[in-house]
């Protein structure tokens, strides 16, 4: 990008400074024109907004961990409503600026660093072989993996119309159990099907997903069907154009039979018509933000879903559902469309049933689209037949030997010279990684500014000291200086990450490990998380903090649910981590027991 955030900054904010202090001058001697060649001065605005005494610095420095002295701060109190308080016009008047929501900022984070050129040169894209007969049951059938689903519609063993109705006959029996579907779109779902139906027949075979019914997490966009974030503001929100990744997997002949539920505004697994819960274990929630994609892929409501991740929202309720999530690099699928809750962070990826499946459906999704900034042109290159023998395998000793890594988490790592690849021992610097939250915090907290001031944050049905409301209220009052730095930590951590990726091809890591779920999802790497066997929990889990007055479900004995492991990419080389995922997958062959009762 031309310009850094930090010199965006720096250079808008004396713009828009010297812009006001020039106006008020004007404003106050209209008649007496400015010694010529005067500059205009910081601090000569007229005097706005609220008395500021020094006890309101005295206070206000205890949210920013930054003291004054006396002195400093009677100078500061001294001339706030002229200096800084008129810096707050946009919003609060009386010149005040409404910001589309479709505007981004002008800054934005461009995961490769300067002189780098990451990921395949050329796009390649070579399925495994399949010829199983179709199983005899609708149940083998909605539960089977896409890449065999569309082998069989594709020699028209199966039709499009059959798989729909399958599908939709098991959301009536089975969702009330879940609750992960916010809307379901049966009449266009049996069109669309129809349609595919009709076309191969005539020998007009779009590709792998033609045909598929599919679930999107209900935060992009649908043309006249609604699309409600999950949350009471957008409940009956209507968008009149589809996505960019709607549309493409229109395109493709992919089947959209629900829109499926999200954590409101992208946060934990509560909606505004209640809770999702996990298939293997009904007593918890599937976890979020992805929750409705977690959960109905693994209960075979659909066969995949389309979901998103910030900051963990397509990881967590892929392992705690026991489905295989794919989290592309930060800038291949555009997110026009989509809701936004980060600018700079926000991603949409696919989740199913197998490794393979989320790369037939990333294939359909990925490139710019013109309109997203953050979108990019890549090269995608899969080849499941490809020898995975060379890879070498980075690994930080300490985390598989701790909490959250589990035997499974071992196991996968013992795995991994028993298939032929090398396990290498990296590190990384001991550093508050979780500080770069303020960037998340401070961008959410924009996205939704509206309904914060506003105060329909008030009408979300989780109003826990966790839950959005209270964060985004709480970021008003976070450092502008500190979101620089933040920033400027963010560029350290990504020299970091680029240094221990250019030592391996991939990494294995905890799922759940927070260092590696924020790293990872600030630089911009991609993730696949993949069922690699069982772990026994005695008490429910949640994304919740904890509430002594509503405690979690205990179990005795322990209930068995499904553990995933997580494989990190170099920017932009999905296939790599998928051809591991692959050998991963089949090693382990877990990946098709499905939840008692479903």
């Amino acid at each position: 990008m031309s310009n850094s955030r930090r010199e965006f900054l720096t250079q808008s904010t004396l713009t828009i400074l010297g812009a006001a202090a020039a106006t008020s001058t004007l404003a106050q001697n209209p008649a007496t024109p400015a010694t010529p060649g005067a500059p205009p001065a910081f601090g000569t605005s007229p005097a706005v907004g609220p008395e500021v005494a020094t006890n309101t610095f005295a206070e206000a420095e205890k949210l920013v961990q930054f003291p004054l002295t006396e002195k400093d701060r009677a100078q500061a109190a001294g001339n706030w409503r002229s200096a800084m308080a008129p810096l707050y016009e946009r919003r609060v008047g009386p010149r005040k600026v409404a910001i589309p929501e479709t505007t981004a900022p002008y800054s934005r984070w461009d995961c490769t660093l300067p002189g780098t050129h990451p990921g395949p040169t050329k796009n390649e894209f070579i399925r495994t072989k399949f010829d199983s007969p179709l199983p005899a049951n609708d149940e083998a059938i909605a539960l089977a993996p896409v890449h065999h689903l569309s082998r069989w519609i594709e020699t028209r063993q199966l039709t499009s119309t059959r798989l729909t109705n399958i599908y939709l006959k098991r959301i009536e029996q089975l969702n009330p159990k879940i609750n992960c579907i916010i809307t379901l779109t049966r009449d266009h779902a049996l069109a669309q099907s129809k349609a595919a139906d009709a076309e191969i027949a005539a020998g007009h075979y779009r590709g792998p997903i033609h045909g598929i019914p599919w679930g999107a997490k209900d935060l992009l966009d649908t043309a006249n069907i609604p699309t409600t974030y999950g949350a009471e503001p957008f409940q009956h929100r209507i968008p009149t154009t589809d996505a960019t990744v709607i549309a493409r997997l229109n395109a493709a002949g992919a089947v959209l039979i629900a829109k499926l539920s999200l954590g409101a505004l992208a946060l934990n697994d509560i909606w505004f018509g209640g809770q999702t819960m996990n298939p293997w274990l009904l007593e918890e929630g599937s976890s979020g933000s992805s929750a409705g994609p977690g959960a109905a892929t693994a209960a075979g409501l659909v066969a995949f879903a389309i979901g998103s991740e910030t900051g963990g929202s397509i990881v967590s309720p892929s392992m705690r559902c026991g489905v295989t999530g794919l989290r592309p690099t930060y800038g291949r699928v555009p997110r026009t469309g989509a809701m936004t809750l980060c600018w700079s962070l926000d991603k949409l990826g696919p989740m199913a049933r197998s490794v393979e499946d989320t790369m037939l459906v990333l294939n359909a999704i990925t490139g710019p689209d013109g309109h997203d900034v953050s979108a990019v042109p890549s090269k995608l290159a899969f080849n499941a037949a490809a020898p995975i023998t060379s890879l070498k395998v980075g690994y930080f000793p300490q985390w598989m030997k701790e909490a959250p890594a589990t035997d499974v988490d071992r196991a996968a790592l013992s795995a991994i010279p028993k298939l032929g690849m090398t396990p290498v021992e990296v590190s990384l610097p001991d550093w508050p990684y979780d500080n770069l939250d303020l960037i998340l915090f401070a961008e959410a907290a924009a996205a939704f500014e509206e309904i914060t001031l506003n105060h329909a944050l008030d009408t979300l049905k989780a109003q826990v000291p966790d839950a959005w409301p209270n964060t985004f209220r709480q970021s008003r009052f976070l450092s502008a200086v500190d979101f620089v730095q933040a920033d400027r930590l963010r560029r350290m951590v990504a020299v970091e990450m680029a240094r221990i990726m250019n030592e391996v091809d991939l990494l294995l890591v905890p799922s759940l490990r927070d260092e590696m779920l924020t790293i990872t999802n600030f630089t911009g790497h991609p993730s696949l998380t993949l069922r690699a066997g069982f772990v026994e929990v005695s008490e429910a889990r949640s994304d919740w903090a904890p509430d002594p007055a509503k405690p979690l479900p205990k179990f005795n004995p322990p209930r068995r649910v499904p553990h995933g492991v997580t494989l990190i990419g170099r920017l932009f080389d999905e296939g790599t981590i998928a051809r591991a995922g692959l050998a991963l997958e089949r090693h382990f062959n877990v990946a098709a027991e499905t939840p008692p009762g479903f």
